[in-house]
């Protein structure tokens, strides 16, 4: 935890909120759980209330959206595809292991530098999604992300034996209002809303038993 918060002493505004997609089946997957634990060591080393947690996934029993509750976390009531607006708020989003398509709509939904430079992304490296795919590919299918490496800071989560398929390829991502302002201009200008041919996160109507997180049994 204290990983996250030492890059984020030059941010200009401490993250006051979190949202917190794909945590998976933590009741029947370990590194679910393992994730689960390390953000509620994240909201206590960053100062955030449990109650300023949000957290969404279609995957999520009955059980475990009701122990997350008793956590005194907040669920989201709906599958927002990742496209949560910050609202002014300086926002933490904990998004570990989470679908390409995720980054770039939540990147879309903030996308002016005085939204994104009051982020704080915890999830893939933007790196190495940038090295894995082809260049024409990222550009045409997640433009957002190819947009705003250049206006990004990352820092990776140090490596630990025990965790080392928890938390792989997870990095800390900020970006600071002067990078953001150094791009050039008709980077802001495209501001078309995101559609995936394929795409690898589940969406709204991908399933009609969605209206709450608890809905589907797995």
């Amino acid at each position: 935890a204290g990983a996250v918060r030492a890059p984020l002493g030059g941010t200009a505004e401490p993250p006051a909120r979190c949202v917190c997609y794909g945590l998976g089946r933590f009741s029947s997957c370990p590194a679910a759980r393992y994730q689960l634990a390390f953000l509620l060591l994240l909201l206590e080393e960053l100062g955030v209330p449990p109650g300023r947690c949000s957290l969404f996934d279609p995957a999520f029993s009955a059980q475990e959206a009701a122990a997350l509750v008793q956590l005194g976390l907040r669920l989201l009531p709906d599958n927002e595809e990742g496209k949560h607006g910050i609202e002014g708020s300086a926002t933490l989003f904990y998004m570990v292991h989470c679908g390409k398509a995720l980054y770039n709509n939540l990147l879309w939904r903030n996308w002016s530098a005085g939204a994104l430079s009051k982020m704080v992304i915890i999830g893939n490296s933007f790196k190495g999604i940038e090295e894995r795919l082809l260049s024409r590919i990222l550009e045409r299918d997640y433009s957002y992300i190819a947009k705003v490496l250049k206006g990004t800071e990352e820092v990776a989560l140090p490596d630990h034996p025990r965790y080392l398929d928890t938390f792989n390829d997870t990095s800390v991502h900020w970006f600071p209002l002067q990078k953001l302002k150094e791009l050039s201009p008709e980077v802001w200008d495209f501001v078309e809303e995101p559609t995936y041919q394929e795409c690898e996160i589940i969406r709204k109507e991908d399933r009609t038993d969605q209206r709450s997180p608890g809905a589907a049994e797995s």
